[in-house]
């Protein structure tokens, strides 16, 4: 009896734990439970081969057939936009509404023109179905209009590159010098612990020769704010002010979230 128990427990983490990250994958576990009983042979090597087949097909074929009847859609793709991480897309973080995805191809295009070469590059986004699921860990990721852009940085030879400090894109950060407002400081003295948890969120420190483009990065923004779509925009006071950044739109997103200068945060109205 306490072993069954246990298992039922670890089964239950395991389907929170792949719902919560992909949306599908707690769905899809289920499914191989169901298909592949703990009384065959090998079934433990049987359930895992399932489950990755199962998990792709669904992600690949059925998932962007699907996505458009909550009006939502793959981020396109093409020569100026990219994840950071193919992680993003098979987690199925890489959704938005159809009018974000045209306002992101229309920055990428025209960083582009000011910065051959130099790509949009996406981090999360939003989940395929069902408004105000949350993608955690962000709070309001929820209804397709959110998405994280990465930063702009240049190599050691100080010219512009598509690499960035960290894998996933999150936890490296431009933090503010000694004589800039320090909002970081305020909100973990409030108690705020998870503002700068994303420093754990890297999955790898890389690239450290980078230094962080404050040119290139504010052309970016421009190029968002550019976009009649865009509602808000989320970075740091201290960046707003270190690029001289004046724009209504430019926001702070508040102690309850997490701190914003390893990436911009925007959204439609």
């Amino acid at each position: 009896m306490f072993r069954k128990t246990i298992k039922f427990v670890l089964h239950l983490v395991i389907i929170v734990f792949l719902t919560i990250s992909t949306q599908i994958g707690g769905l899809v576990y289920l499914i191989t439970l169901l298909l592949v009983r703990n009384n065959s042979p090998r079934y433990r090597l049987k359930r895992f081969t399932t489950f990755s087949l199962l998990y792709l097909i669904t992600t690949i074929l059925f998932v962007p057939i699907i996505a458009p009847i909550f009006g939502r859609e793959k981020i396109k793709k093409f020569e100026y936009v990219e994840a950071r991480t193919f992680m993003t897309d098979l987690m199925n973080r890489n959704y938005v509404r159809p009018e974000l995805n045209t306002s992101l191809q229309k920055i990428a295009t025209g960083l582009d023109k000011k910065y051959p070469g130099i790509k949009l590059v996406y981090l999360d986004a939003n989940f395929p179905f069902i408004n105000k699921f949350p993608l955690l860990p962000h709070l309001s990721h929820s209804d397709g209009k959110k998405i994280d852009i990465s930063l702009i940085y240049t190599d050691e030879n100080g010219k512009l590159t598509n690499k960035k400090p960290s894998i996933s894109g999150y936890g490296v950060y431009e933090g503010p010098k000694p004589s800039e407002y320090n909002q970081i400081e305020k909100c973990l003295d409030k108690g705020k612990w998870q503002y700068d948890f994303p420093r754990y969120l890297t999955f790898g420190i890389i690239n450290s020769e980078l230094t962080f483009s404050e040119k290139a990065t504010k052309d970016l923004i421009q190029e968002i704010l550019k976009q009649p779509s865009t509602g808000k925009l989320f970075i740091e006071p201290h960046l707003k002010t270190r690029l001289n950044m004046k724009n209504q739109r430019i926001r702070f997103h508040g102690c309850q979230a997490v701190r914003h200068d390893d990436h911009i945060h925007f959204q439609l109205k």
